[in-house]
């Protein structure tokens, strides 16, 4: 009998239903499973329970900012190694700059394709 890896697990992040619905989706169907939170703390309180193998963070997020979310999780001994995304409206160079200098392995400016953010992951991973 052939084993299968399991699904690599992705944590969506972002305080928007439809945002968070569209790249869940996305994800799901190109074999991702997929784990989703719309606030800063409780995708926190995800990432250490359940050690995704990669994170999609919206910036903006009520309470705490995906930048600040971001450095917490690369500051943390059992998430350091999980490979970051950011994505935002914030796009400017300086937004980008800032959000790789907190530790995240890619920056996408939104609005972004699903193949954009697909393509990401991927090579995250």
């Amino acid at each position: 009998m052939v084993q299968h890896a399991p699904a690599p697990r992705i944590l969506v992040v972002d305080d928007s239903p439809t945002d968070l619905a569209l790249m869940a989706t996305a994800l799901q169907r190109a074999g991702f499973a997929v784990l989703t939170a719309m606030d800063g703390e409780a995708a926190y309180q995800m990432a250490m329970r359940e050690h995704p193998d990669c994170v999609v963070l919206d910036v903006v997020l009520p309470g705490r900012d995906g930048f600040a979310l971001c450095r917490r999780l690369k500051q943390s001994p059992g998430t350091r190694d999980i490979p970051i995304i950011l994505i935002s409206v914030k796009d400017t160079p300086l937004d980008r700059r800032w959000g790789l200098q907190q530790g995240a392995d890619d920056y996408l400016g939104k609005p972004f394709t699903m193949e954009v953010l697909l393509a990401s992951v991927r090579r995250a991973l």
